[in-house]
């Protein structure tokens, strides 16, 4: 048997991460956010840096804590958008408390009308992670156009935020699937850039 027919699918790893993520307490979900925002991010920002961020949906760890501690230190936030499926996302400029609207999917973003902004990190949700800076989002990849689109032109810098329970052994990467530069748990500290 072909080793890759032993190997669980993203769909199966997605699913099973997702159900241990659903699982977990909402004090275990707050406590967690309140972690990585108090150690902050593992290197140096310069200050008016550009840090997107996400607006959490389902049972995503949620962002705001760091973003808002970033911005205490100087940083400039960004939301993202979604254009259209298979398309680098586009990200606007937001600060705390700023007006959000439903985009495309159902998911909180900054009008149309914010500004639009380049980031040069970039905090990414996700299903799961593995020890080589891999992930599985929900599958539509916009994550991974995004990132080859940027880097096209300039380096960004992509930190995976997770619960440690998203963890898996392995994921099954394809030649278009971009590796995140660090994944921050409320456990751990993960750095992949040297992998």
């Amino acid at each position: 048997m072909a080793k890759s027919a032993l190997a669980p699918s993203k769909a199966v790893l997605r699913a099973a991460a997702l159900a241990a993520r659903e699982a977990l307490k909402p004090e275990q979900r707050v406590a967690a956010a309140e972690v990585i925002a108090a150690r902050g991010l593992p290197f140096e920002i310069a200050r008016g840096a550009v840090i997107a961020g996400y607006s959490s949906i389902r049972s995503e760890i949620d962002p705001l804590p760091l973003m808002q501690k970033l911005a205490e230190l100087g940083a400039r936030l960004a939301l993202p958008s979604v254009t259209a499926r298979g398309h680098a996302l586009t990200f606007r400029a937001w600060s705390p408390g700023g007006r959000l609207m439903l985009g495309a999917l159902g998911i909180p973003e900054p009008s149309p009308a914010a500004s639009e902004v380049v980031p040069d990190i970039v905090l990414v949700p996700l299903a799961a992670f593995d020890r080589l800076g891999h992930r599985i989002g929900y599958g539509a990849g916009h994550y991974d156009f995004t990132f080859a689109h940027l880097r096209k032109t300039r380096p960004v810098i992509g930190v995976g935020l997770a619960f440690a329970i998203q963890e898996i052994e392995a994921i099954p990467a394809l030649a278009h699937d971009v590796a995140l530069d660090y994944v921050l748990t409320e456990t751990r500290v993960f750095d992949f850039r040297s992998s």
